[in-house]
């Protein structure tokens, strides 16, 4: 853990400290609880299906200028040929 130095106005201590003493954590874990929740709505971690739907938004939609390519099925001959150089 980072130790840090925070402000706090008067009211946002005692209630967080009120609510700290509730829930029987210390003022601390009352802060990180809060930061953690807050970095959660905003940065929220995708469910498998959204990242499932993602995936599947770009299927088909790049194509390489040489043409197709056989990568998918000769993937382990390309790279034991890129291994030997």
């Amino acid at each position: 853990m980072v130790r840090t130095q925070i402000q706090l106005t008067e009211n946002q201590h005692r209630a967080l400290k009120r609510w700290a003493q509730q829930i029987g954590i210390s003022l601390s874990e009352a802060v990180r609880r809060c930061v953690e929740e807050r970095l959660a709505r905003e940065n929220p971690t995708p469910t498998y299906e959204q990242k499932v739907r993602a995936a599947l938004s770009v299927c088909g939609k790049y194509r390489d200028p040489a043409g197709p390519s056989r990568v998918a099925q000769e993937h382990d001959r390309y790279l034991a040929e890129i291994y030997r150089k």
